[in-house]
Order: structure tokens, then C-alpha cells, then sequence
């Protein structure tokens, strides 16, 4: 009883001791610098799962002492936090795909009408290639002949001087038996491909041969149609006598007075100044109204009165029957300043027929840049634009087919711009040019030169949609008293009434035009408020709960530095100075082992100074008392 007496400690040298303590604690506070750091991770963690304003994370510490309950809401706040993150990735990606809003408007205004062009459908026989185009058909006639039995007649040759210009013809005709048109077995043909089998009733193929230079290589480019392979053939050997002609302006020879009977626009009646002229090898004569920027028409109210109207001549005379297989004409319909591309937006009118074609215009604007790969201007295509035009997909497709042209055979197709020091294609200087194109035109068609996915669509594009309606015109009542109107105004006789004429009217159909635009789908306003709806969701805190995440990793990163500065100083000054060189004698470093001091007789100095202990759910003082107690 006595011993246990002894060993207690009376009451005023333990609230004596408290108070050291408490002003030690004190002084310590006072010597606390501007920024202080943690002593360790588990007090950085513990300071920060209390005062967070991040929900759960208060779970942490507060069922530390039940290990289970520690586990599952560790458990639960990382897996929380890992469907947040993963939320945060779908978000970014969907960002990053730059997606795109498609906007629809409708304006009313008056509307700039578009340019008009129409083809005669007639390539003419032109003077300067007169004589040459009647040596091709006598050639042709004798060709079918062979072939098909078919005497073909020849309105315009004239048998008589045939003799005469056989001399003359001697050239043509040697280009003409180097590709000639043949009729073969099906089995002769060991080139042709086998998804195509091009065979009439008689299990023939037609089509030409087309060689190489040195003849080593050579393929029949066959037909499923005679008519179609009869066509090609000559159209081959009528684009060689075009190139042939050193001045194009020689072939411009317009006619507008014989094949537009009539021309108004609203109400007012065209003259020489509204339209342009130029030929095409295979659709003749063509015009384009209203292609002048200086002077664009505008329609002041939408319907059939308000638009253009044309009274055109369909009778084929002088034509080329071998080339033009049809009868009428051809109309298209496109913006200011960009070609008329026949072939691809063009449509025929019938003769005897009033066609009527309403429009509705439809703007498209695209967004650039990231949003797509479209182009404001061309000047970012690896193109160079051969039309003295602005830029259109089209017109950057058949440059880049030009310029392969030129690259691979040498010279230009006919058809397309001439590129700066280039020629046309023609079999007196290029003989194995028709060998080059049609299998460049292969490679074309199935994307090897790349020229489809070079050229890119253009940001902002207008287009026409169109609808038309047909009637009899004139009717049978009126017809007698129209044509002779028409044939007084034009000093024309009509020699076949129903197919000598056609009526063309185009209009707007209302004022309104739809105009197609794109906006960002997904912008940095979107993204940071789809993040903060997801922080929320998961954890229902703010942006300042964000920073007390970001202060937690830096606060970690600084006590991971700190304590491996310490831990690098305490080696420094536990580590024996080494022995002297040279020498073996380890008998002052065994000597002195045995007495060094202990750790805790160390100093080791900080550069920052420790942070006062927090309150937590274990106060230092009721552990201390608890230890006494036991004591």
C-alpha cells in the first residue's frame, strides 16, 4: 500500500507539468511560420477527410475505428470517384469530336435570280472542221458497212469530190485504222472483264482497240451497245480533229438569232448583253443568261410571269447524227460565276413541249476548321483550280483529273481547261494518248489518283432545287398561227412543226429560301457545365470543393519532398566519416559504434516548421490522461 503511495504524483505537480506543457504548446504556436505543412500523410488525410466539403469523405474518420465500415466507404468513395472520372472521359471525348448543331431558316427576300444555261443539243458542223468531219463520216459509213451491213446515208457529203479528197484523207485515215472499230467474238476477247459481259444477239462484242506507243499493250474497249460503241468511237476521232484546230475562237461561231426564237424576263424583253456564248463538243451551242455580276437580275415576286422565258428552235439541221443521238435541248440551272457542267446538272427539253421548271433556292454553310473538313476558298486544296471560276468540288475534281492527264499521257483532254504549257491530246502528236486516258480514267473512277478525297466539299454552297411540269405547246388550235408568227419574225421555215420548237419558262416558286447552318454542338460553356452537373451528381459539391481537391495534392506532393529532404539529412549525419585513405584499420569505427548516441539526440533542422496538432475524434489530452491513469 505504502509503494503505491509513493508512486503517485501529487495533484499540483501534475496541473504544474499541464501548465508547462500548455505553454510550451503556446510558444511553439507563436514561432509558426507563413506556410506551414503536415507532419505526416495520415495527418494530411485526417485534416482533410474532416474539413472537406466533398460529401462521404467525412466517413473516412468518423468509422475509423470500425474497420469494416473504414473498408466499405473507402471502397465506395474511390469507386464513386472512378464513375465520376470515367463520366469526365465520355465528356471529353464527345468534346473532342467537335459534333455539330444543324440550324434551319427560313428568309423571306428578294431573290438574285441564277444563271441560265442552255444547249442546243446539236454539235454544229463548224467551217473550219468542215472538210475533215466529212472524210470521218465517209469513214464511218464504209466502217458500218463492213460491220453491220448498213448503208448509211450522208446528207451532207458530197460523193462526187470523193475521189479528190482521198489524198487528203490519208492522214485521217491512219489514225483511224491504228483504232479501229471492230466486231468480235465474245471468247476473242481475252481482256474484258468478266462482270461485264457486253454481248449482243449474235454473241458479239463491239468496241475499238487502243494501244500503246510501241503496241506491246493493248485492251478493247468494248460496248454493251453498238450504238453506244459506234457513238464513243466517233466521238474519240471527232475530239482528235478538234484539238487539231491551233485557234479555238475558230470554232466560235454562234447562231443565237436561229435558235432563240424569243427571250423575257419579267416581262422585259433579253437582249445580246444578258447572256454569253461558248461550245461544247458535245451539246454545240451554248448560252448563259444572266452570268453578267455587273447586271444580275432580281425577281420581284415569284411565279411563272416573273422569271425567264424562251421560245427555242429543237429542228436539227446540219448536225452530226453520229454524235448527237437526240433531239430538243439542254438546260441547267447554277450559280453566278460557276461552269455550267452539262453532264452532271443538266436536263433535256422535249421538242413540242412548254417546260415549266420552279425553283426554290437552299443555302448550306459549314462550319470549318475542326468541325469538318470543308474549305472556305480552294486556297487550302492541293489542287490548282483550272477554271477561271471559283472554287466548287466539281471544278476541283476535273482539275485534278486534268492535271493527271497532262502528268501521266503528256497532253490535256479536250474537254476540260488547258493547264499553263500543256496541249490538247491529239493522235498526230500523242499517238498512244487514247491507250493513256482510258486507263487513267479508270484509275480515276475508282479513287487510285485521289482526286476525291483531295477535293473538298465548300464551306458555304448555294444550290436549286427543282421540280418541272410539261404540257403541249403549242396546242393543236394555236399551232398554225404560232409557227407563222415565228417563222415571219425569224425568216425561218419550220419544216416539222411538232419537233421544230419548245418553250422553256423558269421561275421561283415563293420567295422564301431555306438556308442550312451548322453550330457547335458541344462548346466550353457545354463542357464545363456537363462536368460540374457530373461533380455534383456524384458527389454534390462545387468548384471550391475542386480546389480543396487540388490542395490536397499539392499539400501531398510538398510533405513527400519534405520528408525525403529529412530523411536524406538524417542519413548524412548518421553515416561515419569514411577512413582515411590507404588504410585498413577499422578498429576506430568498431571502437566508436558501440557508443553513439541515439536518433533522438539528433537535430534535424527544416526549412518550414510543423503545424500545431488538429482537434480530432482522439484529443491528445484524454490519451495522455488515459496513460497516466494506467500508470
Amino acid at each position: 500500500g505504502g509503494s503505491v503511495k509513493a508512486g503517485k504524483m501529487p495533484e499540483g505537480e501534475k496541473t504544474r507539468q499541464r501548465k508547462q506543457e500548455e505553454r510550451r504548446q503556446q510558444k511553439e504556436e507563436e514561432r509558426e511560420g507563413l506556410i506551414e505543412f503536415y507532419g505526416s500523410y495520415q495527418e494530411l488525410f485526417q485534416f482533410f477527410c474532416s474539413n472537406t466539403t466533398i460529401h462521404g469523405a467525412i466517413r473516412l474518420v468518423c468509422s475509423k475505428k470500425n474497420k469494416m465500415k473504414t473498408a466499405f466507404w473507402s471502397v465506395l468513395f474511390f469507386l464513386t470517384f472512378g464513375l465520376m472520372y470515367w463520366q469526365f472521359g465520355i465528356l471529353y471525348r464527345e468534346y473532342f469530336s467537335y459534333p455539330v448543331n444543324l440550324n434551319l431558316n427560313l428568309n423571306s427576300d428578294r431573290l438574285t435570280f441564277p444563271a441560265v444555261t442552255l444547249c442546243t443539243l446539236n454539235p454544229y458542223r463548224y467551217s473550219a472542221i468542215r472538210k475533215k468531219l466529212d472524210e470521218l463520216d465517209q469513214i464511218t459509213h464504209q466502217t458500218l458497212l463492213d460491220l453491220y451491213d448498213y448503208n448509211m446515208s450522208l446528207a451532207r457529203s458530197d460523193w462526187s469530190t470523193l475521189s479528190t479528197q482521198k489524198r487528203s484523207s490519208r492522214s485521217l485515215l491512219h489514225h483511224v485504222q491504228r483504232h479501229p472499230l471492230r466486231r468480235q467474238k465474245r471468247d476473242n476477247l481475252v481482256n474484258l472483264p468478266e462482270n461485264s459481259p457486253l454481248v449482243d444477239k449474235n454473241d458479239w462484242k463491239i468496241g475499238f482497240v487502243l494501244c500503246s506507243e510501241n503496241n506491246k499493250d493493248c485492251f478493247h474497249q468494248a460496248y454493251s451497245s453498238g450504238v453506244d460503241a459506234v457513238r464513243e468511237w466517233y466521238s474519240f476521232h471527232y475530239i482528235n480533229i478538234l484539238a487539231q484546230m491551233p485557234d479555238a475562237k475558230a470554232l466560235d461561231e454562234s447562231d443565237f438569232e436561229n435558235f432563240i426564237y424569243a427571250c423575257r424576263f419579267n416581262e422585259a424583253t433579253c437582249d445580246k448583253a444578258n447572256y454569253t456564248h461558248f461550245h461544247h463538243p458535245l451539246y454545240g451551242n451554248c448560252y448563259t443568261f444572266n452570268d453578267n455580276s455587273s447586271s444580275l437580275w432580281t425577281s420581284s415576286l415569284p411565279g411563272i410571269n416573273n422569271g425567264l422565258s424562251l421560245v427555242v428552235r429543237t429542228e436539227q439541221n446540219d448536225f452530226i447524227p453520229l454524235l448527237s443521238t437526240v433531239t430538243g435541248a439542254r438546260v441547267m440551272v447554277h450559280d453566278q460565276n460557276e461552269p455550267a457542267f452539262m453532264d452532271d446538272g443538266g436536263f433535256n427539253v422535249r421538242p413540242g413541249i412548254e417546260t415549266s421548271i420552279s425553283m426554290r433556292k437552299e443555302m448550306t454553310v459549314r462550319l470549318g476548321g475542326s468541325y469538318s473538313d470543308c474549305t472556305e476558298d480552294g486556297s487550302d486544296v492541293p489542287v490548282q483550280n483550272l477554271y477561271s471560276s471559283r472554287y466548287t468540288e466539281q471544278v476541283c475534281i476535273r482539275s485534278c483529273f486534268q492535271l493527271n492527264m497532262v502528268e501521266r499521257c503528256g497532253c490535256a483532254y479536250y474537254f476540260y481547261p488547258l493547264p499553263d504549257r500543256a496541249e490538247y491530246c491529239d493522235y498526230t502528236k500523242h499517238v498512244a494518248w487514247g491507250y493513256c486516258y482510258y486507263k487513267l480514267l479508270a484509275e480515276f473512277k475508282a479513287d487510285v489518283l485521289g482526286c476525291f478525297h483531295k477535293c473538298r466539299k465548300p464551306c458555304k454552297m448555294t444550290e436549286y432545287q427543282l421540280s418541272a411540269g410539261y404540257s403541249r405547246w403549242p396546242s393543236a388550235v394555236s399551232e398554225d398561227w404560232v409557227f407563222y408568227m415565228l417563222s415571219q419574225q425569224n425568216k425561218y421555215n419550220i419544216t416539222s412543226k411538232r419537233n421544230g420548237v419548245a418553250k422553256v419558262n423558269i421561275f421561283f416558286e415563293e420567295w422564301n429560301y431555306k438556308t442550312n447552318g451548322e453550330s457547335p454542338a458541344f462548346t466550353v460553356v457545354t463542357l464545363l457545365s456537363q462536368l460540374g452537373n457530373q461533380w455534383s451528381l456524384w458527389f454534390g459539391s462545387s468548384v471550391l470543393s475542386v480546389m480543396e481537391l487540388a490542395e490536397l495534392i499539392l499539400d501531398f506532393i510538398a510533405i513527400t519532398f519534405i520528408l525525403a529532404l529529412r530523411w536524406f539529412r538524417s542519413r548524412q549525419q548518421l553515416s561515419p566519416p569514411g577512413p582515411p585513405p590507404n588504410s585498413h584499420d577499422n578498429s576506430a569505427f568498431q571502437d566508436e559504434a558501440p557508443g553513439l548516441s541515439p536518433p533522438h539526440h539528433f537535430t534535424v533542422k527544416a526549412v518550414v516548421t510543423m503545424l500545431p496538432s488538429y482537434n480530432s475524434l482522439e484529443p491528445r489530452g484524454l490519451s495522455r490522461d488515459g496513460d497516466m491513469g494506467h500508470e
